[in-house]
């Protein structure tokens, strides 16, 4: 018999709270404490946990889910479920935990689609800027893979939803106005509603498209958010060395460009595309004025300023949160090691918001902070279409936020955007996901719209080649490494994979089921071992697409990869067990070969929803089953008796991807 009593002298710091552990349990077991006004660390492993809370009250929160507890109660966190204790009152807050590894509780565990269920998500493919239309380059990343993340949440029961706008205030916009001999509000609206074009011809169509220049409450709600940081003490008007051109004008971001002081490739002011790091332009090396090509000269200006430094507790707090992708977490490390940033807020520019704060006269918000107003703008502005009571202002714990961005914006995405939030809603714990894209090239080369080095989305996207263009994109999209469109790859996998594979494997079931089963789907008859092995192997394709789809795992290259193995699993064993599909003696094995066939097109348009949605409606209508509505939770036989319209159906056609359809 083992009896342990708690004692307050045992205790030691850990996980932000205070803990003892108890030997010869049998399983991992201990007591805690959380002092009034503590939160403890936020926890998440494989192993099963109890905690049984003995004295005091308090809450937990598990995967964003806040509960109130109290002596007697016990609380079960299943494996991988982020959780916290807080105790918001006046007396400790003590509990006994009790926790244990159990591998098919943790497997199970794992492959759950629901633990972000109750929760409105928010996922935003980052605000292009409305200097030109979107390429393929832009198209791969954030915008395709929000689309399919919402699209299969949304087929799993989750709320979720896809918000977007066009970033009206940025500096590009001024110059792409200049360079046209247009006011920059022209610039940005015409670009906005080319970009908003382009995304509906790829079957992306946002529910919340924010064009900040023409909403009328985000410059006050912009305002409000900018004097909350003021407010907080974290930011203040500081001044600081700055570069000018010869004329006298304030340079900055597209307005300057040099070597950059970390990783010596030639960079824009502000932000390095290569290594990922800020930069506070004056560090550049041999910097160049782009508006009149002089060598900066060095003078002073006063800006509203944030010292970043101080923020890396917060910083990686946040990043213990939600996923935050390696990549991620290195970039904020190597910023955060600096022994002080100062990054500012504020920018001389007649192009933007101004602070309502006089200490800068003539300058603007700058707009990569306000883009962090500008998500919770989006949130608000949904909210009110949909009468949900969501406020910029007042941001909730149980929202998750997921961003979609490529990797030369991970700076203001992971690391800035956290310390602002801090300062100006301190209280709320921002849990937020990060998909990260690297850069997509075209025949090897980074997209260039100056060397006319690119497909535009308009170029290439039609009805006819919408579905294709989403499946090359999702195959090939830059996960983790830079990867390239190339037109001849593009046209093989369409000619090869799509046609001469997909589509070519679906006519011929729908030829076998016209000639041996009059167009109809046969009920299963006898089952030999290969027809069960074929059963498992389907399955074992639908368990690792949803995981490809899922919230922890999401890769839209692993959902192509797959969705092409489903097919070739299913031609070979086509080739295998149809040798003996005309045989009167093995007619009830040839039924349930059939019947299997028809049960992997099934899945197949079920499971292909999120990346290519008109193909799956059509293959589904073909198999006479409605528009998927719901991810499959187990493969399913059709309906004996079923009419199927597979012969001769036309998914795919041959496409040019320079433009014009192919003859």
């Amino acid at each position: 018999m083992i009896i342990s009593t708690y004692d307050p002298a045992a205790l030691r710091a850990a996980l932000g709270i205070e803990m003892s552990g108890i030997e010869g349990a049998g399983v991992g077991a201990g007591w805690g404490r959380v002092a009034p006004g503590r939160t403890s660390d936020p926890d998440r492993h494989d192993e099963t946990e109890v905690f049984v809370i003995t004295a005091g009250r308090g809450h937990v929160v598990a995967d964003g889910r806040r509960q109130e507890v109290g002596a007697g109660s016990m609380i079960v966190f299943e494996p991988f479920e982020r959780h916290v204790i807080e105790n918001p009152g006046e007396d400790d807050l003590v509990f006994l935990t009790l926790y244990w590894r159990d591998a098919e509780s943790a497997a199970r565990a794992a492959a759950r689609t629901d633990r972000l269920a109750g929760r409105p998500q928010f996922v935003f493919s980052t605000p292009p800027t409305p200097n030109g239309d979107l390429h393929l380059g832009h198209l791969a990343g954030p915008y395709l893979g929000a689309d399919a993340y919402v699209r299969f949440q949304r087929l799993t029961g989750a709320e979720a939803w896809h918000l977007t706008g066009s970033d009206d205030f940025q500096s590009y916009v001024q110059a792409a106005a200049e360079r046209d001999g247009r006011e920059p509000a022209e610039t940005a609206a015409h670009y906005s509603a080319e970009i908003a074009a382009t995304l509906k011809l790829l079957d992306v169509e946002p529910d919340q498209y924010t064009v900040t220049n023409a909403e009328d409450d985000y410059p006050e709600g912009l305002r409000e958010f900018f004097s909350r940081l003021v407010a907080s003490g974290g930011i203040t008007a500081k001044q600081a060395p700055a570069l000018f051109d010869a004329s006298g004008r304030y340079l900055y971001e597209v307005d300057v460009t040099g070597v950059c002081p970390t990783c010596s490739s030639g960079t824009s002011g502000n932000i390095c595309e290569e290594c990922g790091e800020p930069n506070s332009v004056v560090d550049l090396t041999d910097p160049v004025a782009t508006t009149d090509g002089s060598t900066p000269a060095t003078g002073t200006v006063t800006r509203y300023t944030l010292p970043l430094h101080e923020h890396r507790a917060d910083i990686e707090a946040h990043h213990s949160l939600g996923r935050v992708p390696a990549r991620l977490r290195e970039l904020a490390h190597r910023v955060l090691r600096r022994p002080s940033h100062d990054v500012s807020l504020t920018h001389p520019s007649t192009w933007g918001v101004r602070p309502p704060q006089s200490d800068v006269p003539g300058q603007v918000i700058w707009v990569w902070p306000e883009m962090a107003h500008g998500f919770l703008h989006g949130i608000q502005s949904l909210g009110r279409r949909l009468n949900r009571p969501w406020r910029a202002g007042e941001p909730q714990d149980d929202w998750k936020i997921v961003h979609f961005f490529g990797y030369d914006n991970s700076f203001y995405h992971s690391v800035l955007y956290p310390a602002l939030y801090k300062l100006a809603h301190p209280g709320w714990k921002a849990d937020i996901d990060y998909h990260v894209n690297e850069f997509y090239l075209l025949e090897g080369s980074k997209f260039s719209t100056s060397r006319r080095h690119a497909i535009w989305g308009k170029d290439i996207l039609t009805e006819e080649s919408v579905d294709a263009v989403r499946y090359f994109l999702a195959r090939t999209r830059p996960e983790g490494r830079r990867t390239d469109f190339r037109s001849a790859s593009f046209t093989e996998l369409v000619d090869t994979d799509l046609i001469g594979t997909w589509q070519t494997w679906l006519n011929q079931v729908g030829e076998r089921l016209d000639k041996e089963f009059d167009g109809t789907a046969p009920d299963a008859g006898t089952w030999r071992p290969e027809h069960s092995a074929f059963l498992n192997r389907l399955e074992s394709r639908r368990r690792a697409l949803t995981g490809a789809y899922g919230a922890d795992g999401f890769s839209l290259n692993q959902a192509a990869e797959e969705l092409h193995g489903l097919i070739q699993d299913a031609v070979r064993f086509s080739r295998l067990e149809g040798a003996t599909s005309h045989l009167d003696r093995w007619s009830g094995e040839a039924r349930t070969t059939m019947a299997l066939e028809l049960a992997a097109a099934r899945l197949l348009a079920q499971c292909a929803a999120p990346v290519m949605p008109r193909f799956a409606r059509g293959l589904s209508a073909a198999l006479g089953d409605p528009e998927p509505a719901q991810w499959p939770r187990t493969v399913r036989l059709l309906d004996p008796g079923t009419l199927v319209e597979l012969s001769g159906k036309v998914f795919f056609t041959p496409v040019d991807p320079r433009g014009a359809e192919a003859a």
